[in-house]
């Protein structure tokens, strides 16, 4: 059955000019160093069809997904980028990679084992990036691993060495220059090889951490990348309907569990979106603690209650009479209201908003 464009009630406005500012700054950040795109998890939740040419047209050639699937889509899309597989090698899924432009990352010896031997039975040097772990301890060789590596080879030329930093978002940090150090000593022995360590807080670092190539992700798509840093351009902005406006008594609750309750008499908005939609629960607000805003007539107005699946609840009453009506869109995103200050009403992070941002909203790209 096909249903109208604009029968979705929520609107999600994806700024692909924002977007492809934000990477051309970092990039021009980073030069001489390439600066590559981080595209997993559908570009952050906002959709690689359509971000991932905003970033190519922009000047990014070098991209990076979490998964093999995840690395066909964006080969369609992208026939002529080169595409980094963050998850490297599944069992038994080494066949399946189908060219050199879809190149995993390859995280330890039963993987270098397992991509050495595709490239004997192809007799082709296959491209593949070499993952080191440095002190993150989640994937990568470790450093007598990699070490032992560089001097008997691998079977095949790597494409690029990389590891991952831990605490960069956090300005000082020494674990950064630890990393940073450890990591100058594995690209050292494997020499002619491109060398990976920044993702968006060491792109915004300084220049040790740069190297040849960088990964930056949230800081293209406008969340805050290194605490106390002010984020790039917003990417992103929500707008919600009100489906409903009306009155509460003092002493009256709000929502499932009665957890907040009314304090005067009150006028009540009713938003058609919640956590369904990715609106966290945690954002919603009770008698012991505020919740987040909505931007209703251009004025912020608190959450009240609880957020419900489909519903939220926010208090309008300091808005003048008749400010808001069925069918007014709210702000939830945009308009000063960014990621992170969402995230921090939820005890998240701003990357958690985005991939979380709702399939029922509907998708508006603007600035391509």
């Amino acid at each position: 059955m096909n249903h109208p464009s604009g029968c979705a009630s929520a609107v999600l406005t994806i700024d692909l000019g924002a977007l492809a500012d934000n990477w051309r700054t970092l990039a021009a950040r980073v030069a001489p160093a390439e600066c590559g795109a981080v595209v997993k998890a559908n570009a952050y939740g906002l959709g690689v069809e359509q971000v991932a040419p905003a970033l190519w047209a922009a000047g990014a050639r070098t991209f990076f997904v979490a998964l093999m699937e995840e690395g066909l889509i964006l080969r369609d899309v992208l026939p002529e980028a080169d595409i980094y597989v963050l998850g490297g090698l599944l069992l038994g899924t080494a066949e399946a990679f189908p060219g050199p432009r879809l190149r995993p990352v390859l995280s330890s010896p039963a993987e270098i084992e397992d991509w050495a031997r595709l490239c004997a039975a192809r007799g082709v040097d296959l491209p593949a990036a070499i993952h080191v772990d440095t002190g993150m301890n989640r994937l990568g060789l470790t450093l007598e691993e990699a070490f032992a590596l560089a001097q008997r080879g691998a079977g095949f030329t790597p494409s690029l060495i990389g590891t991952h930093l831990a605490c960069a978002d956090t300005p000082g940090h020494p674990f950064t220059a630890l990393q940073r150090e450890r990591f100058a000593r594995v690209a050292a022995a494997f020499a002619g090889i491109p060398a990976s360590l920044a993702n968006s807080a060491g792109c915004l670092g300084g220049r040790e951490l740069h190297f040849d190539l960088t990964r930056p992700g949230i800081a293209l798509y406008g969340g805050v990348a290194v605490a106390g840093t002010p984020p790039l351009k917003p990417v992103v902005r929500l707008e919600v309907p009100v489906i409903q406006v009306r009155n509460g008594l003092p002493g009256d609750s709000v929502g499932y569990g009665a957890a907040q309750t009314l304090k005067r008499e009150s006028r009540i908005a009713i938003l058609s979106f919640g956590y369904a939609d990715g609106f966290f629960r945690a954002y919603g607000a009770t008698d012991a603690h505020a919740g987040a805003d909505a931007i209703i007539a251009g004025r912020r107005c608190p959450l009240v209650g609880r957020v419900s699946m489909d519903l939220t609840a926010v208090d309008v009453t300091d808005l003048p009479e008749g400010a808001v009506k069925r069918g007014d869109m709210a702000v939830i995103l945009g308009d000063g209201i960014s990621v992170d200050e969402l995230a921090a009403h939820g005890g998240t992070i701003g990357y958690e908003v985005l991939t979380s941002l709702g399939a029922r909203y509907r998708r508006v790209y603007s600035g391509g």
